[in-house]
């Protein structure tokens, strides 16, 4: 039986205060857990499942305590709308340098504010075989319940480096940035490309203008209708289908 304590506890790490207060978030449902159970950046502190759940992944588990819970008291501490068999408190890594960009392609993100698209963005990010997300410090949080859902077991094998984006994009010299805008070159007519910054904005408001002054080469996904704009994780998809 879970104390009222621990139940608060866990339900505080809905909060982007307490995550970063006490290091951890919140990783719910088989799939997820399945994933962040291989081995990779990220480790688990505490898995907090049914005893169906349990009992099928005891050898996975290994070292990591498991508390068995009833129904009722997953509903208590779940994030979801219908909980899932098993919730994981995962511990948020140790900010690391950002990597060089060397030889890879790096997405960038300015200013995206939707957890969902965020978790996405991430998802598409690990399709493609891009293991580094740089975001504006604006960008939401990662960890918060929603992204991490949407990102899925992509959250263990995508890291997402926050930062102030004007200042570590002026200091990638001889660094091509593609920056995504309505008016630019046609990227279905591009070749792929090695070595470079991949710039994604906000889906409204578009890359903030400090940052599009530093961009090197300005695409765009040509549209056939008449829609407005491309959902921020649409538009990161098709251009990583082309340039990557």
């Amino acid at each position: 039986m879970l104390s009222k304590n621990k139940i608060k506890y866990i339900q505080s790490l809905g909060q982007k205060k307490h995550r970063e207060e006490e290091g951890l978030f919140i990783a719910e449902g088989p799939k997820i857990l399945e994933e962040l159970l291989i081995p990779g950046f990220l480790q688990i502190r505490e898995v907090l499942a049914l005893p169906s759940w349990a009992s099928t992944h005891q050898k996975q588990l290994g070292h990591i305590p498991c508390t068995i819970l009833e129904d009722f008291e997953l509903e208590k501490i779940s994030q979801l709308a219908t909980p899932n068999q098993v919730l994981a408190l995962v511990e948020i890594p140790v900010a690391d340098t950002i990597p060089a960009i060397s030889d890879q392609v790096i997405l960038a993100l300015d200013d995206i504010r939707d957890p969902g698209n965020l978790g996405t963005i991430v998802r598409i990010a690990d399709w493609f075989g891009i293991n580094a997300v740089v975001c504006s410090r604006d960008t939401t949080d990662i960890y918060n319940p929603k992204t991490v859902q949407s990102a899925m077991g992509s959250i263990g094998r995508v890291r997402l480096f926050y930062t102030t984006l004007a200042d570590w994009l002026f200091s990638q010299t001889d660094t091509p940035v593609y920056a995504a805008v309505l008016e630019g070159e046609d990227v279905t007519t591009m070749k792929k490309v090695s070595r470079g910054i991949i710039l994604i904005g906000n889906e409204s408001k578009g890359i903030s203008p400090e940052i599009l002054e530093m961009v090197t080469d300005k695409i765009t996904i040509p549209a056939r209708g008449k829609a407005e704009s491309l959902n921020a994780a649409v538009a990161t998809g098709i251009i990583l289908s082309h340039l990557v």
